[in-house]
């Protein structure tokens, strides 16, 4: 017999023993409607039900915000449909949040999204190392955007305009710090595993990595 859904998010956000004000919960509830919504016409995400939506986009978002000041000014890379960086939005409506997302059609729906909500959260259309030409961040947050090597390669002429690199990523991390090492895109960086926790339904691990310039 097949076990049955959740139906609402409260009880989804129950099954994983998560708490969060109830005013939290109405805002994340219209943030993952209005993002199936619009996933019909548009591929955002496959986190279609409320069990996906916390175990995957809620629990990496909330263990991400564990890392990040209350005085960062984030950039959220590559945002897609907005994970984590609406979340996060929604999580903590005190921080500084901007998206970017270089895919103009995702980027216009992410503004629809936050518009809807009522968030403070600008979005950017573009790539995010063209956005450090000209804009700084303290941190920047990205999820599912590329392997460490490609992502280093991005930022590393930018890392004045940058605090730091927090990302998400899930068991094959210590394959991909191996081929960044390789390719010589770690020489000068400190890698730093700050958290690592199950992902719900699986036997794998998710971690939260920090990348920044080494200090001398």
């Amino acid at each position: 017999m097949t076990e049955s859904l959740p139906d609402t998010l409260a009880a989804a956000l129950r099954e994983c023993q998560l708490e969060l004000p109830s005013e939290t919960i109405d805002r994340l509830d219209r943030y993952c409607r209005l993002l199936w919504q619009w996933n019909q016409r548009l591929n955002l995400t496959r986190h279609t039900d409320y069990r996906s939506f916390v175990t995957r986009d809620v629990v990496d978002s909330l263990q991400l915000s564990r890392w990040l000041r209350a005085d960062d000014e984030i950039l959220d890379v590559g945002s897609g449909g907005g994970v984590p960086g609406v979340v996060l939005a929604i999580l903590r409506p005190d921080w500084q949040i901007s998206l970017a997302e270089s895919v103009v059609k995702r980027a216009r729906v992410l503004d629809a999204i936050v518009s809807e909500l009522e968030l403070p959260v600008p979005v950017h259309t573009g790539r995010a190392e063209k956005l450090l030409e000209d804009l700084r961040f303290t941190a920047l947050v990205a999820r599912a955007v590329g392997p460490l090597w490609k992502m280093l390669t991005w930022f590393q002429p930018h890392w004045p305009s940058v605090g730091r690199l927090v990302v998400i990523k899930g068991p094959k991390w210590v394959e991909e710090r191996a081929e960044a090492r390789h390719r010589g895109v770690l020489r000068g960086i400190e890698l730093r595993r700050l958290a690592s926790y199950p992902m719900p339904g699986t036997e794998s691990e998710s971690v939260v990595l920090q990348l920044q310039p080494a200090r001398d």
